[in-house]
């Protein structure tokens, strides 16, 4: 059986984390999110330009402080220019004020910027790592170079690349990180065809297909941390349940 935990950083984590891209600032959210972390998430992850703030927002009203072993992963920089060390560093405090934290567990650089050198906009958050108001930094769509060139500035815990069945831009990427000990987080997980042969697999485990995506994300490699995004608690422990599934070699083959 793969393992269903991994770590980031010093918390250990089931292997399916929650996307909050939708998450906006209600109280039916803020509920979700303190279920959600009862049914078993333990990483969630948001963005300072997600539902315009209101995901971080709904996190901080959920979540504070932030129980142990539940790592919430921001991210900021998205737009060019964004990059700046100015910029990021306002992002940055606006992403602990929405959160009400005192430091934030995981922050991605969310894009490399075009019109910033990436040692600049790594070196601010590295002016809040040195503080602790950031614990562990991740970088965002980004190569095996730009992955070095940022582990020269500090450490790198985790990596968010758009992977899934049908995109396989990153396949280095993916296999570099399993060899580094850095976290693979695959954003829009969920897309992709998986044909035929996903439906077959899917009905011979009693699974759905977006099961068996899953899955096959976990089995592909041991880095791997997919964050599928749901506001609904049914389709949440859908996908936590995929913890439990495990393909054989020849269904794993008969979707690469």
């Amino acid at each position: 059986m793969a393992a269903t935990k991994l770590r980031i950083g010093d918390t250990e984590v089931p292997r399916i984390g929650l996307g909050t891209n939708r998450l906006t600032y209600t109280r039916e959210n803020i509920a979700f999110i303190q279920e959600a972390v009862a049914a078993g998430v333990g990483s969630i992850d948001t963005a300072h330009l997600y539902a315009g703030g209101q995901s971080e927002e709904t996190i901080g009203a959920a979540l504070s402080p932030v129980p142990e072993g539940v790592v919430v992963g921001t991210k900021g920089g998205f737009r060019p220019g964004e990059g700046r060390p100015e910029v990021l560093r306002a992002q940055i405090e606006q992403s602990l004020s929405r959160l009400q934290a005192s430091s934030i567990e995981l922050y991605y650089l969310h894009r490399v910027d075009p019109e910033t050198p990436l040692e600049e906009s790594l070196g601010a958050i590295k002016e809040y790592v040195d503080a602790g108001k950031i614990r562990h930094v991740g970088i965002c769509e980004v190569g095996i170079e730009q992955v070095e060139q940022a582990r020269a500035v500090l450490p790198i815990a985790a990596v968010q690349n758009h992977y899934n069945l049908s995109e396989r831009k990153w396949e280095d990427v993916v296999d570099h990180c399993a060899g580094e000990g850095i976290v693979f987080v695959p954003f829009f997980p969920l897309r992709g065809e998986g044909g035929r042969a996903l439906a077959e697999i899917a009905e011979r485990h009693g699974a759905t297909p977006t099961q068996i995506t899953l899955a096959w994300l976990l089995r592909r490699s041991p880095a791997m941390l997919p964050i599928p995004g749901t506001l609904s608690l049914e389709h949440l422990n859908e996908n936590l349940a995929v913890l439990e599934i495990e393909l054989s070699d020849e269904e794993f083959e008969a979707l690469r």
